[in-house]
């Protein structure tokens, strides 16, 4: 974790999250009490903020400075809403092509992606606020800088997200082994939206009812599933050789 991303003590959270700050996560010690410290979990939950308990050994690796119980990581970039994400796309007259990730938590599998996302076109990654994996300085590395140059946008929930991409015109495809259609069987020459999984669990059964197509990729080995970096590489190019 790079140090330069870190924000440590209560009030130094506290402010940054009340001053806007992009705090992707706060980690709080497992055992900490007092007011302060509750008056910094009403901060992060009105706020939205990602946080998780952890033993005070962590918090001591992370920084050696006097975090009073509370570590924080600050996102080494600024996230857009989804209207302006859209909004923008469809302003410029572009074939809109998006990204949504349904709880990819592997930084480096995020950075990994957000490098073949750039690298096709995608005009915007869209992934949800709580179970999403950071963007540090292994995303950063990860994404050879990509992580700059395209828009990433957070959600509450990833259904809501796919309600206003239809609502918007733009049709939902879901990456998943759950159906007999084949990825290179579907048009994916319109206004589009792919999801990827998380690694372990896949694509989330509620969001798999919502979307317009489901499609997978044909497996030949007795492993039977890839990366989700390698997956999504393998979906993003199949868009840019029927859009052509």
């Amino acid at each position: 974790m790079e140090k330069e991303n870190l924000i440590f003590g209560i009030r130094a959270i506290i402010e940054a999250v009340q001053s806007g700050k992009s705090v992707d996560r706060v980690f709080l010690q497992a055992d900490a009490q007092g007011e302060l410290m509750k008056d910094l979990l009403k901060v992060l939950k009105r706020g939205d903020v990602n946080f998780t308990y952890v033993p005070v050994e962590k918090l001591n690796r992370l920084t050696h400075n006097n975090h009073q119980g509370a570590v924080g990581t600050i996102s080494p970039i600024g996230f857009i809403s989804i209207e302006e994400l859209v909004t923008a796309t469809l302003e410029s007259q572009e074939k809109p092509l998006f990204l949504i990730l349904d709880q990819i938590s592997d930084a480096r599998n995020f950075g990994a992606i957000i490098r073949t996302a750039e690298c096709t076109g995608v005009h915007g990654i869209i992934i949800q606020k709580s179970g999403a994996a950071p963007v540090n300085g292994d995303t950063v590395k990860t994404s050879a800088g990509a992580v700059f140059n395209i828009p990433i946008c957070k959600v509450e929930h990833i259904k809501d997200a796919l309600f206003y991409l239809q609502g918007s015109g733009i049709k939902t495809v879901a990456a998943t082994e759950k159906t007999e259609h084949s990825l290179y069987d579907l048009n994916l020459n319109e206004p589009l939206a792919i999801i990827m999984g998380s690694e372990d669990r896949g694509i989330n059964p509620s969001v798999l009812k919502l979307v317009d197509e489901k499609a997978k990729l044909p497996m030949f080995g007795s492993i039977g599933s890839l990366n989700v970096s390698v997956a999504c590489g393998a979906f993003l190019y199949e868009v840019v050789r029927q859009r052509g």
